[in-house]
């Protein structure tokens, strides 16, 4: 599919891990004439971890996209009143985000931003990285499975010997499921 001109919301929450394979993807985007508008959680904005310096993420993300990135509530309110994007895409999206979205709390930038987005009845796309995912997320992830307009990036167990209750999602799908949600398709999202 042809992404040009594709107005690609793109948001990153806390699960720091997975930050250098979903900046690939966001190139890739790129590459594929999507504009890409960058939106992160309060945590993703402004934590330092051992996965990277958040202020190098930031200069990396604004460099790729040449676009700022949306890091407040308030940036985030305007995106569908304005219908800034044709399509939202949370990845890395942590389990705390997806327990928001289900519970309907909208205190962080990137809440807003699904929500916001969520008015012009247009597609999310999940892309789940939590270690709870098959206990205390389990029921939130189900919940926003079986929701209109929401789509999952394939994912699978992380590590069943060391982290038997975590989920990932497959990085090499998230550009597929987003050229699919925009066709309102969802792809196996369970791999094995």
């Amino acid at each position: 599919m042809n992404l040009e001109g594709i107005n690609v919301g793109f948001a990153m929450t806390g699960s720091f891990c997975t930050f250098s394979k979903t900046i690939t993807k966001i190139k890739e985007l790129v590459k594929k004439g999507a504009n890409v508008i960058p939106i992160m959680s309060f945590n993703a904005y402004n934590l330092d971890t051992k996965f990277g310096n958040a202020n190098d993420f930031i200069k990396e993300i604004e460099n790729i996209t040449n676009n700022k990135i949306i890091h407040t509530i308030q940036e985030a309110e305007p995106i569908g009143p304005k219908k800034m994007t044709d399509i939202m895409c949370i990845a890395p999206a942590s389990g705390n985000t997806m327990a928001k979205l289900t519970n309907g709390i909208i205190d962080t930038p990137v809440t807003m931003a699904v929500k916001s987005h969520l008015r012009n009845n247009r597609p999310v796309v999940v892309a789940i990285s939590t270690n709870d995912a098959l206990a205390g997320s389990a029921k939130n992830i189900g919940d926003l499975l079986n929701r209109k307009n929401y789509y999952f990036v394939p994912f699978r167990q992380d590590n069943p010997i060391t982290k038997p209750r975590s989920i990932v999602f497959d990085p090499e799908y998230l550009i597929k499921t987003i050229e699919t949600a925009l066709d309102n398709e969802q792809i196996e999202p369970i791999l094995l």
